[in-house]
């Protein structure tokens, strides 16, 4: 018995169905016959048989090519990324060459279409630094409050909160737009790096430690500082760290991260709304959250295999893997393979270099395991090619690499696919304002539709 305004009411029986049985129904009213998608040749995510995906914008931000073509052949382990024209090796190079961190050249570049000469390079360092502040009490009253697990989450609800400190938050003129995407790209490593501190606090009992980043450092510099009690790093670490966020800044237009951007701009809608749309997609472990799982891969190999030289045994656990009878039982190798290069990520290629001097640099224990990692590397190629039918070559892509190397700068996993954020947050800029600049149509395309037309029936005759 329960009371009700002075009343004894007696409870009534919970007779709702429970959740599995309404989802039976989703299941059987929702199922599409996966013939039907030949028969009206549907490309399912947008994508040919063969893996190429269905063009459905132009841009100037950057291209990928999966394969290098000369004199009508194929040049193996030719995969290539250019930002503004411009290919990543060679990008990479002159800033590494020239001793600066490339993350803001980086980004002057996919925002402005050119390289910026010595003076703007300066003035967009500081214009980056200078905006690394939020609202007062914003950490207090945002992000201190019901801090999530998911850091994302926090980064999203974060970035829509933001909106209600801007005026202008409406505003989709050019000059405004540019305005805001400079000041996330400036406060998303303060976003994700304090909310995380939050989260450990008040869920794990640790400590917590919002530091503000000290004027002059980069954006690699500024993550580290917040980040430690200390506020120390070496170089090393921190030109590692810049490097995967020069190479997880930007790749095309159709990630499905940078793709959701251009949709949601195409509608008119404000940035913070169109950010924290982009921020859900990267979220989900098919696009930003893979690198997790390849730490979690490794980690279960390494309980499996105790000799990290037995390529043997190497060999048989992945083969377990597709067999689906190990780490997951999805059958994936994770950070294998990627949807548009072919048997080379140059990235991947790129990153390795960093990551053996970061491992160096950390003594023998991450020698170690960075040579099981390039172990897995070559064996799981042939592994998937001699149990799965390919249509085309498979390789370590960046994924593969980058949760190891944050692993050796002490990162948490929770801030994995945020520091992806950090660094996307760059690209999805240079998109939306170019979608503003070129496109005034809404993004529509046609779903075809299925199912049998019915008539509606009486209530007592269903």
């Amino acid at each position: 018995m329960r009371q009700i305004g002075g009343e004894n009411v007696t409870e009534k029986k919970n007779t709702f169905p429970s959740l599995e049985e309404l989802a039976s129904r989703c299941y059987e009213n929702d199922k599409i016959d996966m013939q039907l998608y030949t028969e009206y040749d549907v490309k399912r995510g947008l994508r040919d048989q063969n893996g190429k995906g269905v063009v459905v914008g132009l841009t100037n931000i950057s291209t990928i090519y999966p394969e290098k073509i000369v004199n009508g052949k194929k040049v193996p382990g030719c995969g290539e990324l250019r930002y503004r024209g411009i290919d990543i090796e060679e990008l990479v190079n002159g800033f590494v060459s020239e001793g600066r961190f490339g993350f803001e050249e980086v980004a002057y570049l996919l925002l402005f279409g050119n390289l910026p000469s010595e003076k703007h390079l300066v003035d967009f360092q500081e214009i980056i630094a200078s905006r690394r502040t939020l609202p007062s009490d914003f950490v207090r009253d945002v992000i201190m409050t019901a801090p999530a697990a998911s850091i994302m989450n926090s980064l999203s609800r974060s970035i829509l909160t933001l909106a209600s400190y801007d005026e202008y938050a409406d505003d989709v003129s050019i000059e405004n737009v540019l305005n805001q995407s400079l000041d996330l790209i400036a406060v998303f490593p303060l976003l994700a790096v304090y909310a995380y501190h939050a989260h450990n606090h008040y869920g794990n009992g640790g400590s917590m430690y919002i530091h503000q980043p000290k004027e002059g450092l980069s954006t690699a510099e500024a993550i580290l500082m917040m980040l430690r009690p200390d506020q120390k790093y070496t170089h090393q670490e921190a030109q590692t760290l810049d490097m995967a966020l020069v190479l997880h800044m930007e790749h095309g237009g159709g990630n499905n991260s940078t793709f959701t951007t251009r949709v949601v701009t195409s509608s008119g809608s404000d940035t913070y709304s169109t950010i924290a749309a982009a921020l859900g997609s990267l979220k989900g472990p098919k696009h930003g959250g893979a690198n997790i799982k390849v730490t979690q891969m490794m980690e279960d190999l390494k309980a499996t295999v105790k000799d990290y030289s037995d390529e043997e045994a190497v060999r048989e656990y992945l083969v377990n893997i597709l067999d689906k009878n190990a780490f997951d039982k999805k059958g994936l190798i994770y950070g294998m393979g990627h949807a548009i290069y072919s048997d080379n990520d140059p990235r991947a290629a790129i990153f390795k270099r960093y990551v053996s001097k970061l491992a160096e640099e950390k003594g023998e224990e991450a020698q170690a395991e960075f040579d099981l990692y390039r172990l897995v590397e070559r064996v799981a190629p042939e592994v998937i090619m001699e149990k799965r039918k390919m249509y085309k070559g498979v390789s370590a892509n960046i994924d593969f690499f980058s949760g190891f190397v944050y692993n050796m700068l002490g990162l948490p996993q929770e801030l994995y696919t945020p520091i992806f954020a950090i660094a996307r947050i760059v690209g999805w800029s240079a998109h939306r304002i170019e979608e503003l600049i070129n496109s005034q149509r809404i993004m529509r395309p046609a779903y075809k539709e299925v199912s049998e037309d019915r008539h509606y029936e009486a209530l007592d005759e269903r």
